[in-house]
């Protein structure tokens, strides 16, 4: 049974109004989004390299600070990477984010999800195997990501082999 052939969905979309029929709809849900479809399955090992350094590149490219780069391969499903880095106010985590949605777009990644950019405070860019965290400085204190996964915070003056990016003065 298709997701629209249920009976609370008869009738559902007018072909001659211009709606999408349930047909239609179906077939768009199941489409494959490209060579590296983020949602519902997994990148290869050699995707998920390319994944992880295009998002270190775009993070660097619009000055992202304090990059912490987590392995999480071992410690959960969720993903296989995680980013945290700080943006110095709400228009630059703004920037950072939709910048890093649209080369993950272009390299061909399909569209990750991106949640927080009505506030920006704190951004979410799933892109399937890495998430990355954008936050102000004084939202990305409060949580503390970096002490959850425990990865080294940014203000801990200890060095990190997953540490990219620059340091703010």
């Amino acid at each position: 049974m298709g997701v629209f052939s249920h009976p609370a969905f008869a009738g559902f979309g007018d072909a001659a109004a211009g709606q999408a029929g349930p047909k239609k709809l179906e077939q768009e849900l199941n489409e494959p989004r490209g060579e590296h479809a983020i949602v519902g399955k997994k990148t290869t090992p050699k995707g998920i390299a390319e994944l992880r350094d295009i998002v270190r590149a775009s993070l660097e490219d619009d000055k992202a600070e304090d990059i912490v780069v987590i392995d999480l391969a071992g410690k959960t499903s969720i993903a296989d990477y995680m980013f945290v880095a700080s943006g110095r106010s709400q228009r630059q985590v703004g920037a950072i984010a939709e910048h890093l949605v649209q080369r993950l777009k272009a390299a061909g990644f399909g569209p990750p999800i991106a949640e927080g950019l009505a506030q920006c405070d704190w951004v979410l860019v799933d892109a399937g195997d890495v998430i990355v965290h954008v936050f102000r400085p004084e939202v990305r204190a409060f949580y503390n990501l970096e002490k959850m996964w425990g990865a080294i915070g940014p203000d801990s003056g200890e060095t990190e082999v997953g540490r990219a990016g620059r340091r703010r003065a």
